[in-house]
């Protein structure tokens, strides 16, 4: 994780949008959760997160916010 990095105040109303939203799906909402939680700490983005923004991020069919809130979960996730 680069330094410093948080969810900013964009990604973070994405996020929200996106766990109020019935329709969107789990995996979805597992980065949504993740990108939500790095708001206010410096926590990295867990395996299991990383694997659920990834295929939100390969789903053509995923909203704008779903999308806003994958990336931001995967730009906070460790580095190997």
């Amino acid at each position: 994780m680069a330094k410093n990095e948080s969810t900013g105040k964009s990604a973070a109303a994405s996020a929200a949008k996106v766990l109020k939203d019935p329709k969107a799906s789990k995996s979805a909402k597992t980065a949504a959760a993740s990108a939500l939680t790095q708001s206010k700490s410096k926590e990295a983005t867990s395996a299991s997160a990383a694997s659920a923004a990834s295929k939100v991020m390969r789903n053509a069919k995923s909203s704008k916010d779903e999308k806003a809130a994958a990336a931001s979960a995967l730009t906070q996730k460790k580095k190997k």
